[in-house]
């Protein structure tokens, strides 16, 4: 059990410190997940996580998240989708939108890809 006082996050001044799209920052962990926040604009690459669903949060803007076999879901600020495990997916955004991701810890940004986008190390807020 950590003996750390709890640090408060503030999500504006959170997103305001850094400009990269399409590079999750850790917020938050908490009982083996990770709490990450993104910029995203444009297409990512289509991918799926076999072990590990993924919760999508829009704060701001909007996401479109797009399946093989199904129709795509579009999310607007202050809505949320858990894409299942196993399901593949791409997310979408027409122009920047900034979300919170929730997922286990370590878990591939791109999944069962390999891309330029693949992120090899966490990164966490300053």
């Amino acid at each position: 059990m950590s003996t750390l006082p709890p640090e408060k996050v503030a999500l504006a001044e959170a997103f305001d410190s850094f400009d990269e799209q399409w590079s999750p920052r850790v917020a938050a962990e908490l009982n083996g997940q990770e709490v990450k926040l993104a910029k995203v604009e444009g297409e990512f690459v289509w991918h799926s996580h076999d072990d590990a669903d993924e919760l999508f949060f829009v704060v701001s803007g909007e996401l479109r998240i797009e399946f093989r076999d199904e129709e795509a879901v579009l999310l607007e600020s202050g809505e949320l989708l858990v894409v299942p495990a196993g399901v593949e997916h791409r997310p979408v955004a027409d122009a920047e939108a900034e979300i919170l991701l929730f997922e286990p810890a370590a878990t591939r940004n791109t999944g069962d890809r390999e891309d330029e986008l693949t992120q090899t190390e966490t990164t966490y807020l300053d």
